[in-house]
This record gives structure tokens, sequence and C-alpha cells, in this order.
């Protein structure tokens, strides 16, 4: 198949299917993942060196050590998030995390804090890294720079580019670009979102979580079901109300006398429609977000949009079945869809 046409100067795009990249927040998760057609799982140790550090998720070495061994039988890879920022007094446990990685088969990193890349291929040369969506890098500038002084190869893009900001990122930089196709939204400057450390005095981007599990408490009152983190009441439920788990950015708040969404409001990102597009610009990997939701969630998620990149790489007129909308539809926070920054009417 043709490159897509590139700006002079620039690096052509080249033209090939993209890997579908899944989360697995556990062991059942990662095999489900691989059976419904990922091409590359990704998961997070037990600590604050990933950014699902929740209590019941991710993996021991034990699990690692299986969840590489199901996957490579299979040719399938598996991708380890060390994409915290390691903390100032004792960088060790990000240094352990990376030797672990080399020793358990991990086929990339993926990493955010230069120190760890540094450390990375200092100690593990073969290891191949991936820029983690928290350096926050959306030029392809920023990217170059990782690529040239820390040999990344790949570049997870932040979900605030609109689709010819990514077709221009990806013209300019040699480095293979990723991109969310669903999931959660993050409306904040990822990597470097400080909201919940004003709450709880931790930062999210070192602990691993918006919300500490320990800092989060519900409580049932006479008004409906309270969310609080360190006690600042985020939201109040109905007793059948669908509660999500609680963040400051989306917490319902009374602003000019009106109960809503202050910041934002939960919806999932769905990019199905911007598939050709997003393969003809050269994307080499597509991200399902969600390593904190059910093995369910990520065998369905990964089932449909195995078959909606296959379409779409197929040569074939492409157009995105009901079926599958409807089938991510169970799985959208509040139900809802957007293409969020991607499409911008008012540009």
């Amino acid at each position: 198949m043709a490159a897509a046409a590139a700006d002079a100067g620039s690096h052509a795009p080249v033209v090939v299917k993209p890997q579908l990249v899944c989360p697995a927040g556990s062991l059942r998760a990662l095999q489900l993942a691989v059976e419904a057609g990922a091409d590359a799982v990704y998961l997070g140790l037990k600590d604050a060196t990933n950014a699902r550090n929740f209590a019941g998720l991710n993996f021991d070495d034990g699990q690692v050590r299986e969840g590489v061994r199901f996957a490579h039988a299979r040719g399938r890879e598996v991708l380890m998030a060390l994409n915290t920022y390691a903390d100032a007094r004792d960088t060790t446990p990000w240094q352990r995390a990376v030797d672990r990685a080399a020793e358990l088969g991990a086929d990339a990193l993926i990493v955010a804090d230069v120190a760890v890349m540094a450390y990375a291929r200092a100690r593990h040369p073969q290891l191949r890294l991936h820029l983690s969506v928290q350096a926050s890098a959306t030029t392809w500038e920023a990217i170059e720079f990782y690529r040239e002084r820390w040999g990344i190869v790949r570049a997870v893009l932040p979900r605030v580019l609109t689709l010819s900001q990514v077709q221009h990122v990806a013209r300019h930089t040699q480095a293979q670009i990723e991109v969310f196709g669903f999931g959660s939204l993050c409306v904040m400057v990822e990597g470097r979102c400080a909201l919940s450390s004003y709450a709880t005095g931790q930062s999210p981007n070192t602990v691993g979580a918006c919300s500490p599990p320990s800092a989060v408490r519900w409580e049932e009152t006479p008004a409906g079901v309270e969310a609080r983190l360190s006690g600042v009441l985020i939201d109040r439920y109905a007793p059948d109300e669908p509660r999500g788990y609680p963040t400051l950015c989306k917490g319902r708040f009374d602003v000019d006398g009106e109960r809503d969404y202050a910041i934002e409001e939960p919806t999932s990102l769905n990019t199905l429609t911007l598939l050709p597009q997003l393969i003809e610009a050269g994307v080499r990997a597509i991200k399902i977000e969600g390593r904190q939701r059910s093995p369910s969630y990520v065998a369905e998620v990964t089932r449909v949009w195995r078959q909606a990149i296959d379409h779409a790489a197929s040569g074939q007129r492409y157009s995105v079945q009901p079926a599958w909308n409807a089938s991510l539809a169970r799985w959208a926070e509040g139900q809802q869809h957007t293409l969020g920054a991607y499409d911008r009417p008012w540009r």
C-alpha cells in the first residue's frame, strides 16, 4: 500500500494496519484481551510505578511471567507501564521495576520520566521504550527529542489533539505514533494534573492514581450516597443511580445555583468513525483505555475494535457497524460517546 503524502522535508508515515493495544488490570483480563484479538496488552506492577495503582489491580512477578508466556505463545506482545514520575527522594523502586520488566520478558516499557528512560537505556539497551501519554508530548519536536536522546520508538499522544494535529505530528517524526481509540477521557494536561493533590496532598503523577483509594470514602446519608475525597464532597448519588469512581474533575458541584458537572461530564472517547483517517495518517497503534475496568469490558471492547481495525485496513468500503456502537455503548462512561478533541466544529 502506498505511503501517505508528506510535506517537504517531513517523514512520510508508513500506512500499515495499526496494532491494537489493550488494557490488562489482571491476568484474566490479559488472557481475554489476547483471545479477543489484541496485538499487545499493557499492564503494570502492584506499586506506584504505574498510573493505575489501585488495590486489587495489577500484577506480581508470577502473574507477569505467566501473562508474558500466554501472550508470546500466541504471537502477541506485553508492554509494561512504568509511567509515573519517580520520587525524588528514592528512585530505586522505578529502577527495580525496569530490571524486573527486562527479567520477566516484557517487550517494551511505557515510560514518562527521563530518569527512568536513561536508566533503562543504560542497563537494558535491548528493551524497547514507548513514550507514555504521561509525558505530555504533543508536538513532533518534543517526540523527536525523546527519540534522539533516549531512543523512544513509539509515542502515545495525549487526548487533546485534533485529527489534523495528529496527522501533522505523524508526518514529521520518525517515531511510531499511538493514539487512544476508546475509553475514559482526561480533560487535564496528562502527566501534569495536580488537581487531586489539593485535596489529598499526593500527586496523581507519582502515587499512580487520580484519587488514591485511601482517600476515598462512600457515606450513606439521608440525602443520598456521598462520595468524598479526603473529606471533600465530590458527588451525591440517588439510591439506584450508577456511581463512577470519584475524581474531582468529574464531580458534580453547585455552581450559580445549579448542581452539575462543573469541569468534565463522564463520557467515553470513541473514534470508530475516524479509523480510516487515522490509518491513512500513519498511526501505528490504537490504544484502548481501561486497566481499571473489568475483564468483561476488556474482552468485549477488544473484540469490537479487532473487527473494526481489520475492516478499515482491508481496502473495502469502511462503515461503522451499528452493532459495534451498540456493544461499546454498554461500556461507555455515562453511556455517552464523544470524539473528544478530534472533533472541534468551532475550528
